[in-house]
């Protein structure tokens, strides 16, 4: 048997979120990843999916270009803080936790309206996926 050829590390970081959810979830998470919503109130182009498992576990997929650092940072702390928790804790979440990150001094308002608006999209589409 070969080693297995080493990816990308976007790829890889697909191939990992597929494989931290049960086979049930997986095609309508390739579903999803074909429906990403995008976030237009991010000034630079971010794209957004939710999935929640049939055990209510949240999981968050993220496209963002290497050239919006920031974006992808705001991305990448709501997916390191959110993604495998309950739907009701992200639920839970209150908007104005960015703020506790004090960056307010450090990047623009627009750029932290922009967190804000990833959760409440997130957050919607949680509600959505539980009604479908």
């Amino acid at each position: 048997m070969t080693a297995a050829a080493t990816l990308n590390p976007r790829l890889q970081e697909i191939v990992d979120d597929f494989a931290a959810i049960g086979d049930k979830d997986r095609l309508q998470l390739l579903v999803d990843r074909a429906l990403l919503e995008r976030v237009p109130e991010c000034q630079s182009p971010l794209f957004l999916a939710v999935v929640v498992g049939v055990d209510d576990t949240v999981h968050l997929f993220f496209d963002a270009p290497r050239e919006a650092p920031t974006t992808r940072g705001f991305a990448g702390i709501l997916h390191a803080g959110l993604d495998g928790m309950p739907a009701d804790e992200v639920l839970a979440t209150p908007a104005e936790f960015s703020g506790q990150l004090g960056l307010q001094h450090l990047v623009s308002p627009l750029r932290l309206r922009g967190m804000v608006a990833m959760l409440g999209r997130i957050k919607r589409q949680i509600r959505e996926r539980r009604t479908a």
